[in-house]
């Protein structure tokens, strides 16, 4: 029941009679007698240009950083930091040029025996020493004046020198590379024919006198093979060699090996480095 000049209210009117105001619209409209509801939280989240360059610069960071540490270098403490001081001072000496970067079949002691990872064949270990290398071959043999290889062919050498890790054992391994493999038989055939006239070289790089009869050692016969146009020359000696005349250090306490076993270590490790010297060279 109303009074006259009075009606009731209809939906939508305010208590003056008046229609509510609208805002907004959809989910987020609302009357002027209500409260609006809580804004859209996907609302001021768009992709500006500051925020895209971020995400750019980010990737390129997390990029960057996985193709570091997946390409480490021998001798790195923390993959991909680089090498540490200690390692780079123990780096084995070098003597002579490396063989040119544009020639694939150059002889180089890194791809072949890297120095941060011992060679280990048939349960022998050994860790490489000093490098001597170049392209006048003749430079390896004991006697230069003997000029062997001198129109043998042969393109360059590199000599390697080995220390035995779990037996004390010196090895020098020297790789001659040749234009055939007929020039690399027929240098094969002349080195076998005079023993010993390659010469044995020392971890410091230095060469060893060479070996009388009375002094060479049962198992120090250097091993000669032709391995496609390559030849390999092995030789092993025990780890105390020193010039004749040159007074020796006091043993250790300890057993003493017997001449049997040191000669078995003699043999084993001239064996396995030439077995490592020549296998990259088979197929060639």
């Amino acid at each position: 029941m109303t009074t006259q000049g009075e009606h009731t209210p209809t939906p939508g009117e305010g208590q003056d009679g008046r229609a509510g105001q609208r805002i907004g619209g959809g989910l987020g409209r609302a009357t002027a007698a209500e409260p609006a509801g809580p804004a859209d939280p996907r609302r001021g989240r768009r992709l500006t240009t500051r925020r895209a360059v971020g995400w750019v610069v980010m990737v390129g960071v997390v990029v960057a950083g996985g193709w570091i540490i997946t390409r480490p270098t021998p001798g790195d403490y923390i993959p991909g930091l680089g090498p540490s001081r200690k390692d780079a001072d123990r780096t084995p000496p070098v003597v002579g040029s490396p063989p040119p970067t544009t020639d694939p079949e150059g002889l180089n002691a890194d791809n072949l025996f890297p120095a941060q990872r011992p060679v280990e064949v048939a349960g022998y270990k050994a860790r490489r020493g000093g490098v001597r290398q170049g392209e006048k071959c003749d430079e390896v043999l004991q006697d230069r004046t003997q000029e062997l290889l001198k129109d043998s062919g042969c393109r360059a050498y590199l000599t390697v020198s080995f220390t035995g890790v779990d037996h004390p054992v010196l090895s020098s391994v020297t790789l001659l590379r040749f234009a055939d493999q007929s020039a690399a038989a027929r240098a094969a055939d002349t080195l076998r024919a005079k023993p010993g006239v390659v010469a044995f070289m020392l971890a410091d790089t230095n060469i060893a006198p060479a070996q009388s009869g009375g002094e060479a050692k049962p198992g120090s016969e250097q091993r000669i093979e032709a391995v496609g146009h390559y030849v390999t020359v092995t030789g092993s000696r025990p780890g105390d060699s020193r010039p004749s005349g040159t007074a020796s250090t006091p043993a250790s306490a300890g057993p003493t090996p017997s001449a049997s076993a040191g000669d078995f270590n003699l043999a084993e490790a001239t064996r396995a480095l030439s077995y490592a010297a020549g296998q990259p060279f088979v197929w060639m």
